[in-house]
């Protein structure tokens, strides 16, 4: 129990705090979109499970960043998913009303919050295991503590996506500028990268058009079909 009296322990853990209400926008956002389209009772379970296991990942994600960010495409695969994963949030929720409540499964969105949340975490963990300086209990307090912060964040953004329904739009919009921000991250592109830091913007604005374009379209698709 040394470390009560260690003011660098404490320190450290505000920082991790910190970190993870700075980085816990995006997740917060991808966690209200996947869970917007569940029953009120199925949206809270998805809210706390997907919080809950999103942490728990990012934790073993941290002990291992930077071997994983190390691996050739590793980030070029995660940039793909996530715009895919854009696509289908974005794509066919729009006009489902009542009948897309009743279709969504709550193991679906939690599967969606996870591999979306592994994705989006990759270069964010970095940050958070230089704050912790090696020690894992004050990785996995800052990292506990930052549950709550996710869960109200997010069952914020699900009401307000459902009082003002452009921040899906908006929403989707951020899921793809992550996708390809991610992709051009990679440790194969980082040369290129290194001459042209251009395309790095370049690349985040192609993903949110990517996801707004193709979304709608097979949004528009789905609802001609139906």
């Amino acid at each position: 129990m040394e470390f009560i009296n260690d003011p660098n322990f404490w320190i450290g853990l505000l920082q991790i705090v910190w970190i993870n209400i700075i980085l816990s926008g995006d997740n917060a956002v991808v966690i209200a979109l996947a869970a917007r389209s569940l029953p009120p009772a199925q949206q809270r379970k998805a809210v706390l499970f997907g919080s809950g296991a999103a942490v728990v990942l990012r934790i073993v994600l941290t002990i291992v960043a930077v071997k994983l960010m190390a691996l050739p495409f590793l980030q070029i695969v995660g940039g793909v998913l996530l715009l895919w994963i854009g696509l289908q949030l974005f794509g066919g929720d729009d006009d489902e009303g009542a009948h897309g409540k009743t279709q969504g499964g709550l193991m679906i969105a939690v599967r969606t919050i996870l591999v979306a949340d592994l994705v989006m975490s990759l270069d964010n963990v970095i940050a958070v295991a230089a704050a912790a300086q090696g020690s894992m209990l004050l990785l996995i307090l800052g990292l506990a503590i930052s549950i709550p912060l996710v869960v109200f964040g997010s069952t914020l953004m699900i009401k307000l996506m459902e009082r003002y329904p452009v921040i899906v739009t908006l929403g989707a919009a951020l899921i793809g500028w992550v996708g390809g921000e991610t992709i051009v991250h990679d440790a194969v592109l980082s040369d290129v990268v290194t001459v042209n830091p251009w395309l790095i913007h370049a690349a985040a604005v192609a993903g949110a058009a990517f996801v707004l374009v193709v979304g709608r379209w097979l949004a528009r698709r789905a609802q001609t079909a139906s």
